[in-house]
């Protein structure tokens, strides 16, 4: 038996297994910004939640869907800045 057969490691197939948090790349990827668009918003502090695994940046799902909320948010606000907004009643 050759050395290469005996540690040749074979790769698990992950395209059934659910996606649970992304990497700062897949993050940028998947909403298709670019990494340092990612890292511009961040300095704002308008970046989603990150924890760190071991030295690594993830973005849970969770606090991805919750940084789309506020972005839409915040975007229909800039839209119609007095949509939402009491109106007081004048004398």
């Amino acid at each position: 038996m050759s050395r290469n057969s005996r540690t040749k490691r074979k790769r698990r197939n992950l395209s059934k297994v659910q996606l649970a948090a992304y990497g700062i790349q897949e993050f940028c990827d998947a909403h298709r910004i670019s990494r340092s668009k990612y890292y511009e918003l961040k300095a704002k502090g308008l970046s989603p939640d990150e924890m760190d695994v071991d030295g690594s940046t993830k973005i849970s799902i969770e606090a991805a869907a919750r940084w789309r909320r506020e972005r839409e948010r915040a975007a229909a606000a800039a839209e119609h800045p007095t949509a939402g907004a009491e109106t007081s009643p004048t004398a």
